[in-house]
């Protein structure tokens, strides 16, 4: 199962930090987490960028190994 990390905005609206999905790429893990939230945690997601075992990728094709690391990083606000 792919680990995935929420950060700000995004683990306010999914009222988690971490979970762990079954997903074979980036798509798939995207589509279980619109699922599991409400309208503001896919607002957030449209928003978001991800890191695929650190490296940054916004494509929906991006395989995930078993033990595969995603980060949810919304827009961050401040100065």
């Amino acid at each position: 199962m792919a680990r995935v990390r929420l950060f700000a905005a995004a683990a306010d609206a999914a009222g988690t930090e971490e979970l762990s999905l079954e997903a074979s790429d980036l798509g798939s893990l995207l589509a279980a987490l619109r699922a599991r939230g409400d309208d503001r945690l896919a607002h957030v997601l449209d928003r978001s960028s991800f890191l695929v075992d650190g490296s940054r990728t916004s494509e929906p094709a991006t395989p995930l190994a078993a033990d595969a690391l995603v980060d949810v990083m919304p827009p961050f606000a401040g100065g």
